[in-house]
């Protein structure tokens, strides 16, 4: 297909609104808008009617301060505004009202970093470096950061303190080996890994810098496109890739780039059920093919500056308790409503009812080439009379993290395939798979790579990015966070039957990642931005409850068949458990998980708030156990280092 072609087919993609969402049939978001109006900026005459379409939609999501946000998402989502004022550049349009937008712009700022849970092991960061956040009030992440400094370079501000100081954040963000992902080159001691998409913009952001570390990050691009199919990272990696071919190596890369991105649309084009090639990726593609001819993201007549350490001091005469944590000012009026709202809120949620059956199921299931299906069928026996699926829609949410082929952190796509079986047995009118994952935002890669694809095509089972789904402002029943709404995941709003289906893990702040822990991939990340790190500086027990509080899932399956002990839930390593574990109260089935791997239950933040709030039972008086024995199955499993210091005191809770 040629680039023509895709812009066609970009072009006719649109929305009713005039924008365009992130998958076909979504109404339009700011960011997939923005990335086709510069597609389709190569042929202004052609599209001038769409063009013109997509920026009245774009006025629409305006504030009168000059930045812009999904008027039905979440208010404080404001990461998007960089993007809108690269559009405009992008397709020479509202000269006048790009200054304004420039302005608000530069007026942003990421907190300075005070106290958070995850400070003490990004030491190796300069954590007073003021950057762009993905939300209001909240942190600076690399990937905002390096849109706002790319947006503000191409239209003059490169020489302004922020941009300057900007840059340097992101140079101080990367490996030393090349790239970067959304901010923390460590956690817990242990180093992260970069990621193609944030890279990618990140080297766009740098365009005439120079710094050893650009060097690394051509070539880290570079490895990755010579093996990954994966159309979003190759269009992202062509693009920075062509504005810094540079050497040999980079310039004869690009043409074989072109063809493996030909290839992935060949497969990507014809799929649907969520799999496909959505307005997003093919805006990509589309300007990635055109990159020689035209790269919208090209920065022209760019003064090459020195290394990071010559791009400008951080504040030096600025005190950093001036930025740091401060909670918004409120009238007198808006403190009150906001107590009564709090008010009602919590008679609502001590309304609660514990859930029809705190027993918990666990099936015994060795490895995961047997008769999974038999085993789940046996166990669903229990729970059929209170979660009858006849007729219903049935969201799946198993846990995505990231994808190692040497690890055990995902959800197995064996355990998925067995557990849509068996829901098609039980008579569900449609089943989706649906997830949305804090550390990478193409989760059609995690998908793929993972085998879960291969899954849900044979099913013929719909895959909805959670990340990328339509927001549902929900008044927060937990109110633990101090968070009046969540914004939900549409698709997830509305089953009929909602399932967790967790991998058994040990967690190095939570102590265990189990079916509670997984409902953080239930917001969307457009909202909370990567890697959702809002939710974790707010507290981890409190966002997890307030989640379940607020849309409790109706059930549980546990993947303990392979468990994850010590550093997890990324860097443990596998432990063999041979269990599934199935029921209606989350918490009671968390519970019995903690009790499997040997963890003190009483002793789990998350636990006990949870049953404080009425969410389920941990005590295990109260559980009927049903199937097989903990103690037939029960491991000892390694902790996390440095858990003692997240867990209750010993006796606290009671």
């Amino acid at each position: 297909m040629t680039t023509a072609e895709l812009r066609a087919r970009l072009a006719n993609s649109a929305a009713a609104d005039g924008g365009w969402g992130y998958h076909p049939g979504q109404a339009g978001h700011l960011e997939p808008t923005c990335l086709a109006l510069a597609a389709l900026g190569a042929e202004p005459a052609k599209y001038e009617a769409t063009l013109r379409k997509a920026l009245v939609f774009l006025a629409a999501q305006a504030l009168p301060d000059g930045s812009y946000r999904l008027t039905r998402g979440r208010p404080q989502a404001v990461w998007p505004t960089a993007l809108v004022l690269f559009a405009k550049r992008a397709v020479n349009a509202d000269a006048g009202e790009q200054g304004k937008i420039a302005a608000r712009l530069l007026s942003l700022e990421g907190r300075i970093v005070k106290k958070d849970p995850e400070v003490e092991d990004m030491l190796d960061i300069d954590l007073q470096l003021l950057g762009w956040p993905w939300a209001e009030n909240t942190f600076s992440w690399v990937e905002p950061t390096s849109w706002a400094c790319l947006a503000l370079r191409s239209a003059g501000q490169g020489g302004h303190p922020r941009v300057r100081e900007g840059l340097r954040l992101i140079l101080d963000r990367a490996f030393d080996t090349g790239g970067v992902n959304y901010g923390n080159r460590v956690v817990l001691g242990k180093p992260t890994e970069p990621i193609p998409g944030p890279t990618a913009v990140m080297l766009l952001a740098l365009q005439g810098v120079s710094a050893p570390v650009i060097d690394a990050t051509v070539g880290y691009l570079r490895m990755h496109a010579a093996k990954t199919t994966d159309l979003e990272h190759l269009a992202w990696i062509k693009l920075a890739l062509s504005c810094h071919a540079t050497d040999g190596a980079t310039r004869e890369a690009l043409p074989e780039i072109d063809a493996r991105i030909r290839a992935a649309l060949a497969v990507e084009l014809p799929m649907t059920d969520g799999l496909g090639c959505g307005p997003l990726r093919l805006a990509l593609a589309a300007m990635a093919l055109d990159a020689e001819s035209r790269n919208p993201f090209r920065l022209a007549d760019v003064p090459v500056v020195g290394t990071g350490q010559k791009l400008g001091a951080t504040r030096a005469q600025s005190d950093p308790s001036e930025f740091a944590e401060k909670p918004e000012a409120k009238s007198l009026g808006e403190k009150v409503k906001s107590k009564l709202f709090g008010f009602m809120m919590s008679g609502i949620s001590n309304l609660r009812r514990f859930p029809a059956s705190s027993a918990v199921h666990i099936g015994r299931a060795d490895d995961y080439d047997g008769d999974l299906l038999g085993v789940l069928t046996k166990q669903f026996e229990h729970f059929r009379p209170h979660l009858p699926v006849a007729g219903k829609r049935v969201v799946l949410k198993p846990n995505l993290v990231e994808y190692n082929r040497d690890k055990v952190i995902n959800t197995d796509p064996r355990f998925v395939d067995a557990v849509i079986r068996l829901f098609k047995n039980e008579g569900a009118a449609e089943i989706i798979v649906a997830e949305g994952p804090g550390h990478w935002r193409n989760v059609q890669y995690l998908v793929n790579e993972s085998g879960l694809g291969d899954v849900l095509r044979k099913h013929g089972v719909r895959f909805v990015d959670i990340n990328h789904d339509e927001p549902v402002k929900t008044p927060n029943l937990g109110r633990t966070t101090g968070l009046e709404y969540l914004y939900l995941s549409k698709t997830v709003v509305s089953a009929d039957i909602l399932v967790s289906l967790p991998k058994l893990k040990t967690h190095h702040w939570a102590g265990a990642t189990l079916a509670l822990k997984n409902l953080f991939g239930t917001l969307p990340g457009i909202c909370y931005g990567w890697p959702k790190n809002e939710l974790h500086w707010r507290g981890i027990p409190n966002s997890i409850v307030d989640i379940a509080c607020t849309h409790t899932p109706h059930f549980a399956i546990v993947d303990g068949i392979v468990g994850m002990e010590g550093d997890g839930p990324l860097n443990g390593t596998a432990k063999h458990v041979g269990a599934l574990v199935m029921g209606l109260d989350l918490v009671a089935v968390d519970a019995t998980c903690c009790r499997l791997m040997g963890l003190p239950v009483e002793r789990i933040p998350t636990l006990v708030l949870a049953t404080q709030k009425q969410v389920g039972l941990m005590d295990e008086t109260r559980i009927p156990q049903l199937g097989e024995s903990i103690a037939s199955l029960a491991q000892v499993f390694a902790w996390p280092p440095h858990l003692e210091r997240m867990l209750i005191a010993d006796g606290a809770a009671s």
